[in-house]
This record gives structure tokens, sequence and C-alpha cells, in this order.
């Protein structure tokens, strides 16, 4: 395990644009992304969990190794990108398992969060998804706190300490990216 120093200077030299370090971030933080891909997938109805955990990070890193353009000068920015990529891997795969080519259904179990009560089908999960990147779109900075929360399951008081900032600020900043999504969803009806 690295420390917050070394992680540190991974984190510069990543930025720099040193791919070796970005391996080597990736490498010192796999068992934490591990654990959050875990998680995720578990989440899935167990007849249709056609996906690992270690495929899903697998594919999340091909996908930062295809993208030399994209820097993380923070832990919380690196956590944030994963956490979309696995979103969106897991999106497609609820795409693939519903389109008429495959057949089948693949059921996805509700999250914790407020926002996510609804989801349960690939249209509802598109729709989430659509609001996210609107909400992207009008503030980053609250798409990447739902994105550790939601999608990492980091606790508010985790991001705060990712993002250094206040738990209140942070609990402020949810509380908003929640009902900015709430209306995003209300007008994709």
């Amino acid at each position: 395990m690295l420390s917050n120093v070394e992680l540190d200077g991974l984190f510069r030299n990543a930025e720099r644009g040193k791919g070796v370090a970005r391996d080597q971030l990736f490498a010192a933080l796999y068992s934490e992304l591990h654990r959050i891909a875990r998680r995720e997938l578990s989440r899935q109805s167990p007849q249709a969990a056609t996906l690992s955990a270690t495929t899903l990070l697998h594919e999340v890193y091909a996908e930062l190794a295809g993208r030399p353009d994209v820097v993380f000068p923070d832990r919380s920015r690196f956590m944030a990108y994963v956490s979309r990529a696995m979103r969106g891997f897991i999106i497609d795969r609820v795409r693939q398992r519903q389109s008429q080519k495959r057949g089948g259904e693949f059921h996805f179990t509700q999250l914790n969060t407020a926002i996510s009560d609804s989801v349960a089908a690939a249209p509802e999960l598109q729709k989430l998804s659509d609001a996210l990147d609107e909400l992207a779109q009008k503030d980053a900075a609250l798409a990447e706190v739902v994105d550790l929360k939601f999608f990492c399951g980091l606790t508010l008081g985790e991001i705060a300490v990712l993002r250094n900032v206040s738990e209140r600020t942070l609990q402020r900043d949810w509380e908003k990216a929640r009902l900015l999504l709430f209306d995003f969803l209300k007008s994709l009806e």
C-alpha cells in the first residue's frame, strides 16, 4: 500500500502525461477499485450477473489506457472518472442485454439513494444517465459528487476529505445535486 505522499507523486506524474505513472496509479488503487466494482455488480440480480468485477475493472482500465489526454490532478477526480467509466460500461451492458438481438432481461436492483428508487430497467437507467450528463454540463462538480457517492459508494465524509471541503458543504452540494437530478429526470418524462 502506497502512502499518501507516494500517491500524490503518482498523480503529479500521471498529470504530466507519464503513462507509466498512470499504470502505477491504477495498480496502487486496484484493490479499492475492485471492491467498488464488486459492490456495484452485487446490486444486480444474481441470475443476470454475467459480468465479473475483474472484467468491469479491466474494461475501465482499457478505456483509461486508451485516453492519454485525460489527466487526474488528485484522487477525487481519478475516482470520479473511474466511477463514470464503470457506470457507462454497466449501462452499455444493460442496453445490450435488453436489445431484441440478444433477448433476455437484465434486472438491476435498487441502489441505496433516493435518486435511484425508481431505477429498475434499461429505460430508467438511460434516463438517469442522461440526467447525470445534463447535470455534468450544468455543474461538473455536482456531477462528480453524485458519481462518487452513487457509483463509487463513498460516504459524504469520505468525499469531503477527497475534495478538501467540510462535510456540511458537501451535504449541501449533495442535496443540490439530488434536486437538480430530480428536475432533469422530470423534464425527461
